[in-house]
């Protein structure tokens, strides 16, 4: 791996703590490190490339929880290490890292934001007995069938119920068109929004698929607007979802859009333009910063740390790392099986919900809509 695909932050300026040595992960049969350095966590996302808005906000997430563990005096005496690994949004990429972790005494990760890049991850992992708790939504992250695999987040089915259920039942939108890419993202929100849809009696008027890596969606998006839909469903990352509606409004698609995570970000705003987004329903766990007093503190701290507004990722990230340290504390800094067993037991009031992990590493299964209005996410009543 080149020094260019990996980049240490360092949490922990402390000289004597860093140079004390950290135990390597345990074996499925170790219940504690026995080390008395730094608690090696690793955390894996794109710093770099289209997706690197998602790490971006994972890393500032995550390192506000452990930047705040540290300042508390660590996890039972201990400074936690936090070591970042571009992934480049890039499996193969993915995969040697996990390789690295697995070799240099991590006892834990933290991310990815791509559900590919964590699936191409999670056998590596799962071999080496290393805790994951991911940010990614896809279905397939399940299917990975991991002990060691957790999500800070509700997985696409949960997204989609709750959008399906809104678009259908409440709004009354019937004749909806799909455009979704063939990621694992794209089809886990596709698959997922499909099945939503047919549990209500709605087929979609149009269902086109793009590639993740596609610029020009006009074909797409001319099929789509020939079969004159009352709302179209975006299953893409932030900046291609923007793409796809900039370009409709271009061709004189003027329907609202829903979708799910991506379309509550302000990347996807700044790319679609805020005028065209106007109207996006969005399904998320998350509505803004001000839907909770946690949520106000949270923001709050921040903004502080970074300068700029929270949004629904680094909040997750957050989550994610307030329940790994949670579960280190409450296990006496476990490893391997134990820590995960630990993560699992863990119940945690997050700035998402109330976390409370089952056998697939689900933890939170609750979304609620938002309408951007005025170039605002608004909640709608419930």
């Amino acid at each position: 791996m080149s020094p260019s695909v990996r980049r240490r932050v360092a949490v922990v300026l402390l000289t004597a703590a860093l140079s004390a040595g950290c135990s390597a992960p345990g074996s499925n049969n170790e219940s504690s490190d026995s080390g008395t350095g730094p608690i090696k966590i690793a955390l894996v996302d794109a710093q770099s490339g289209q997706l690197s808005s998602l790490g971006a906000w994972e890393l500032k997430g995550a390192k506000l929880a452990v930047d705040e563990w540290n300042n508390a005096g660590g996890v039972n005496g201990r400074p936690i290490q936090l070591d970042v690994f571009d992934d480049q949004g890039d499996p193969t990429v993915g995969t040697n890292i996990a390789r690295k972790i697995a070799s240099e005494g991590y006892i834990a990760m933290l991310g990815t934001a791509e559900s590919a890049v964590t699936i191409a991850m999670a056998p590596i992992l799962k071999e080496a007995a290393i805790p994951n708790i991911t940010s990614g939504q896809s279905p397939g992250l399940i299917a990975v069938q991991s002990p060691f695999l957790f999500l800070n987040g509700p997985t696409s089915v949960t997204y989609d119920e709750t959008l399906a259920e809104y678009v259908v039942t409440t709004k009354g939108y019937k004749k909806i068109a799909l455009i979704t890419n063939n990621g694992s993202y794209g089809k886990g929100e596709h698959d997922a929004f499909t099945a939503a849809l047919a549990s209500r009696g709605v087929t979609p008027v149009a269902d086109q698929v793009v590639t993740t890596e596609q610029k020009d969606f006009s074909a797409a998006l001319t099929t789509i607007g020939q079969q004159k839909p009352d709302l179209i469903f975006l299953g893409a990352e932030e900046v291609e979802s923007g793409l796809i509606v900039k370009q409709a409004r271009s061709l004189g698609i003027t329907v609202p859009f829903a979708g799910a995570a991506p379309q509550g970000t302000p990347v996807f705003a700044d790319t679609a333009g805020a005028a065209n987004v106007e109207g996006t329903i969005v399904s998320s766990p998350y509505l803004g910063n001000d839907v909770s007093e946690a949520a106000k503190t949270f923001a709050a701290a921040y903004l502080a740390a970074y300068g700029e507004e929270a949004e629904m990722h680094g909040a997750k990230a957050y989550d994610g790392a307030q329940i790994l340290l949670t579960a280190l504390k409450t296990s006496n800094v476990a490893t391997g099986q134990a820590l995960a067993d630990a993560i699992r037991a863990t119940k945690h009031t997050g700035l998402l919900g109330d976390f409370a992990f089952d056998g697939t590493g689900v933890g939170i299964t609750a979304t609620s809509i938002g309408v951007i209005t005025n170039g605002e996410l608004v909640a709608e009543p419930s």
